[in-house]
């Protein structure tokens, strides 16, 4: 096994008055397309995601779907998703700017060892940013659990 920078997944969150910024990256020992499967497979999700509730719709280019998280019980997220690069990228987003926004970016990156780089970022900002920060919750934990629920579910564990 080749050691790696991105050996073990610890998010990390960034502040400003009007944008916050939860990422994380975890190296996982299987391809990105097997990886992909998992990312755009909506209706599997709650089963080896534990930070998921639900997901109803399709998870393709130019498709809304509806997310239920259990960060945010009682809470659909109704994304849109933007950005659709097999194997490679994925984007969702919701919300209204200027006013409030979420942006959330999924991507894969080979290894030369075979693995692939995962990271997820989310961006929350807009103008209501400084009347809500205080309610927002910390991700991070939230973040390391979904990455290492995909590394388990991607290694066959």
């Amino acid at each position: 096994m080749t050691t790696s920078t991105y050996a073990a997944a610890k998010a990390t969150e960034t502040k400003t008055t009007f944008s916050k910024t939860t990422s994380v990256g975890i190296n996982i020992n299987a391809t990105p397309q097997r990886i992909w499967g998992l990312l755009t497979n909506a209706a599997d999700f709650p089963r080896w995601n534990s930070t998921v509730e639900s997901i109803e719709g399709n998870i393709v280019q130019g498709e809304k779907i509806k997310l239920r998280a259990k960060i945010a019980p009682g809470r659909v997220f109704n994304l849109a998703i933007k950005e659709f690069v097999p194997s490679q990228k994925l984007v969702w987003a919701d919300g209204m700017a200027p006013m409030f926004s979420g942006v959330r970016t999924f991507t894969l990156t080979p290894n030369a060892d075979g693995s692939t780089h995962f990271s997820m970022s989310e961006t929350i900002k807009g103008l209501m940013m400084p009347m809500i920060a205080g309610s927002l919750p910390d991700f991070r934990q939230s973040y390391d659990q979904y990455a290492a629920d995909l590394k388990a579910e991607a290694e066959g564990r």
